[in-house]
């Protein structure tokens, strides 16, 4: 039985879910589920309700229901007892006559079975929604107990509002009308089966009373249902609030627990940060005001973090030389975005992203300078935003001086080298060049492939003694503005002949353009020429080496590319160092002592330049080389 008030039915208790929902002042969706009684009527305990009590209540709504939807022995009992009390009245009283035995003994019997009727129905909840037997049976009831007696003087008559208020009580506009079909049946038809006495006047009463009774039911109806809603939505709320209770403990716990993790790795933090005393790690905001120092940098650099951070900016520790000249090697690149040019300096490849290692000079508290081996790294937030950077710094003091000790150790013995093989090459020169010689010709095959070791030995000699003269800074260039096409083209041209040996392809590009450099033509060459020869060596019969040359912004860049064997990722690294054999020039016997890029980059890297490698193992590798523009009215010279 449904209406379209509220949308609610017999739903409760009777084995079926009502679900309402409705947006509430404020914005709140509440919704209201009616639980079916089949599946379990009580809500469960609260935390920590007695289970005796509980089994009590549930117990009590089993029986009898609840203020909104009692049994229907609950909602006949008043019924009973007020219509025994009145049949009581009409036979201790004689006013009022009954006139019908018969009706009279009827209407008794069918209270009496609807009040069997009532709690028989009561026994089960899923046979509650049949109560409206009940009711009305207490219609038919009144109406022949009021056959059977006197209807004016009866006291039955005011009975009638009891089944009455039985059907106004449900849910459903449509029980106002079988109220009121039941008023008048129980008021009216005793007067029309049986006229006697005044009966117009009788049946207007009756009349007149049902229309009373018909209003009473509709506004009893209206406002029970209007607070059965009213009290469902309030219990929803309160279980609401309680769910939001709930969740906002969970949340708090929650928050406790994600603030002792905070904390905890905090302290893990801060005692790594606090661990680092052998490297000086120092944060710095986006402009370069220093913001962390950790105990490394105190005892590297002599001054506190109370003295540092927020106070001290990033290039105040270096030697403003270095940076200007980094400055001017950049050129407007590191005056561009309003960052300071010197702070620039120092992020420029780090504010892309990228981490950058450079040797830099310090100076400490007390004003004593020191080298130094600077990483940069950006500090990102949560969403990738670079919000400063870190600086991680390890002295090169110590490492400088055993390095240098180490290479004037080679150089000796490197020098010691030398002369005794000048004299051995020049003797073995003179013996082959004698016209007249008693030597057969297997005696002179042995005298060329001596004097080919020995000139050899000689290169390689020469080569140890440079690396020596760079580390030990007596490395000098003589610097004069060239032009840089004509360094890879005679690379080009004195390569043709070991091409020709290999069988490769040696193309040359955009060597024909006009790029000017200040440096050294005679190092510059030397640098050139093992990149094309290590192409060369690395190349196998069929492939190719590329050299170009090109101008990018105020940079000449030469690229020497081969389709050679490659080098594997993880050796990139360490081409630089002396000595170093890559695995795939060992496994192709590419001849070699490891000498040549380590050469290489020391004059790159003397000429202000940049090298710079990429390979694919079996595909190939690409060197470049960076150098900056000449500078205008830049004279010629050495320069140390």
């Amino acid at each position: 039985m449904r209406d379209s008030l509220g949308g609610y039915d017999r739903a409760v208790g009777r084995g079926t879910d009502d679900v309402r929902s409705e947006q509430r002042p404020g914005g709140l969706a509440i919704t209201t589920t009616l639980r079916s009684r089949t599946s379990g009527r009580a809500k469960p305990p609260p935390s920590g309700a007695p289970a005796a009590s509980q089994r009590i209540r549930e117990q009590a709504v089993e029986r009898f229901g609840t203020v909104h939807d009692p049994s229907p022995i609950v909602k006949q009992a008043p019924t009973t007892l007020l219509f025994g009390a009145a049949i009581a009245l009409c036979l201790v009283f004689a006013d009022v006559e009954v006139r019908h035995p018969s009706w009279f003994m009827i209407g008794c019997v069918a209270l009496v079975a609807a009040t069997v009727a009532a709690v028989i129905l009561s026994t089960r909840s899923s046979w509650w929604h049949f109560g409206w037997v009940v009711g009305i049976v207490d219609f038919v009831s009144l109406g022949f107990l009021r056959l059977g007696t006197d209807s004016t003087n009866s006291p039955l008559v005011y009975l009638a509002v009891l089944p009455v208020l039985f059907f106004a009580g449900e849910r459903g506009r449509h029980n106002v009308l079988i109220a009121g079909v039941g008023t008048l049946v129980a008021l009216v038809g005793p007067i029309l089966v049986d006229p006697h006495g005044d009966s117009d006047v009788q049946l207007w009463a009756g009349l007149f009373a049902t229309l009373v009774l018909i209003c009473v039911a509709a506004i009893f109806n209206e406002v029970t249902n209007a607070f059965r809603v009213q009290t469902v939505e309030t219990r929803e709320l309160a279980e609401f609030r309680d769910e939001l209770l709930q969740e906002s403990m969970v949340q708090i716990t929650m928050l406790e627990e994600s603030n002792a993790q905070r904390h905890a790795a905090e302290e893990r933090l801060r005692g790594l940060w606090s661990a680092v005393t052998e490297q000086a790690a120092i944060g710095t905001t986006l402009d370069g005001l220093i913001d962390s120092w950790n105990p490394g940098a105190e005892k590297m650099l002599g001054v506190t973090a109370a003295q540092a951070e927020g106070i001290r900016h990033i290039t105040s520790l270096h030697v403003t030389r270095e940076l200007d000249e980094r400055v001017n090697e950049l050129g407007p690149d590191s005056r561009s975005n309003g960052m300071p040019p010197r702070f620039r300096a120092l992020v420029h490849a780090a504010k892309d992203g990228v981490a950058d290692v450079r040797d830099w000079t310090w100076v400490r508290g007390d004003d004593e300078e020191f080298p130094v081996q600077v990483s940069v790294t950006p500090r990102l937030s949560d969403d990738g935003d670079i919000v400063g950077y870190l600086f991680v710094a390890n002295d090169m003091t110590e490492a400088r001086e055993v390095a240098k000790l180490k290479d004037n150790f080679v150089g000796l013995i490197s020098h010691e080298l030398r002369t005794p093989l000048s004299s051995i090459v020049g003797y073995l020169e003179l013996i082959r060049d004698e016209e007249v010689s008693d030597l057969t010709e297997d005696q002179l095959q042995y005298l060329g492939i001596a004097e080919r070791n020995a000139h050899r030995l000689l290169r390689l000699v020469g080569d140890l003694l440079f690396t020596a003269q760079v580390e030990s800074g007596a490395f000098t260039l003589e610097v004069a503005p060239l032009d840089v096409a004509s360094i890879v083209a005679a690379s080009v041209e004195s390569a043709q002949p070991a091409v020709a040996r290999a069988g490769i392809t040696l193309v040359a590009e955009g060597i024909s353009v006009g790029v000017t450099v200040d440096g050294d033509p005679v190092r510059l060459g030397q640098a050139v020429d093992n990149l094309v020869s290590n192409a060369i060596k690395f190349t196998p019969a069929g492939g190719s080496v590329t050299v170009s040359l090109a101008r990018e912004g105020r940079r000449a860049v030469i690229s020497v590319s081969d389709t050679g064997f490659g080098i594997a990722a993880e050796e990139l690294d360490k081409l630089f160092s002396r000595f170093f054999r890559a695995s795939t020039a060992t496994r192709n016997a590419v001849p070699g002592v490891g000498l040549g890029l380590t050469i290489t980059k020391a004059i790159v890297v003397a000429h202000r330049g940049d090298l710079t490698v990429s390979s694919v193992e079996g595909s190939g590798t690409t060197f470049g080389i960076s150098l900056p523009l000449a500078r205008r009215g830049r004279k010629a010279g050495p320069v140390g």
